[in-house]
């Protein structure tokens, strides 16, 4: 085994440890983050079948994107949806053949369209980027990192795309190198620039990611706004620090 394949296998296990423990703690920081006022954004579900229902549309159909600018929807949309087939794809690189979700990730349509899903990526983040560049009240509060990310999954895509359509690489090799991580049977890296340069990218955006904003994924099932019943007039909403500041006023009073 080369140096290169060794220092690639440290990087994975230290990144891959980053990016879970690093999740782990920023969903527990949102799931522990009191919410003392009802701030739903109306017109909102009365009930919490309704919730379940707005945050499914939310999260597969970008509800509320589509109502404010249906440019910026069809752009990141078109983005995720390229993105989960891509993942689907790549999932085959990282399971073996007896494992039990193997019939559906070989399915002809995941690895036909998840062949191609990195073009839709690619016009998703043009789309997204020429975004923030042209329009003059999203390129005002646009910071430097915003545009770095968006270059940053873009170049995860180009490279992508490369492997697949300029440059392919020993694709039997390589899911060796990623089994052999999950089994600690490590195997040699397989030679090839741009798939090095794509597995750097995809470390770095594993590393960056609990501290960046894509952490918009897990946090939108924590927003006030969209997981609050409408039930302000019918039930006192009470965030548990308070219902307990609450509750210890009450048994003082009564003393």
């Amino acid at each position: 085994m080369t140096i290169l394949s060794g220092v690639y296998i440290f990087l994975f296990y230290a990144a891959m440890a980053i990016l879970v423990f690093g999740l782990a703690y920023r969903i527990r920081l949102y799931a522990r983050t009191p919410a003392p006022l009802k701030i739903v954004t109306t017109p909102a579900p009365t009930t919490q079948a309704g919730v379940v229902m707005r945050m499914t549309r939310e999260v597969v159909l970008f509800e509320s994107l589509f109502k404010s600018s249906k440019w910026t929807w069809i752009f990141g949309w078109l983005f995720h949806v390229s993105l989960l087939l891509a993942f689907f794809r790549h999932l085959r690189y990282a399971i073996s053949p007896d494992f039990f979700i193997w019939p559906l990730i070989n399915l002809e349509i995941v690895q036909s369209f998840g062949k191609y899903a990195g073009f839709g990526m690619a016009i998703g983040l043009g789309g997204l980027i020429a975004r923030r560049l042209l329009v003059d009240r999203v390129r005002y509060i646009s910071s430097p990192s915003d545009h770095l990310m968006l270059l940053l999954i873009l170049s995860i895509a180009l490279t992508g795309l490369s492997m697949s359509f300029v440059s392919p690489v020993d694709i039997v090799s390589l899911k060796m190198f990623v089994l052999g991580l999950f089994y600690f049977d490590w195997q040699p890296l397989p030679n090839s620039l741009l798939l090095i340069s794509h597995l750097t990218l995809v470390l770095i955006l594993a590393i960056i990611f609990p501290i960046s904003k894509l952490l918009h994924a897990p946090g939108v099932f924590f927003s006030p706004t969209r997981n609050q019943v409408d039930n302000a007039r019918e039930k006192r909403h009470l965030a548990p620090w308070a219902a307990k500041l609450d509750a210890t006023r009450n048994g003082s009073g009564t003393r």
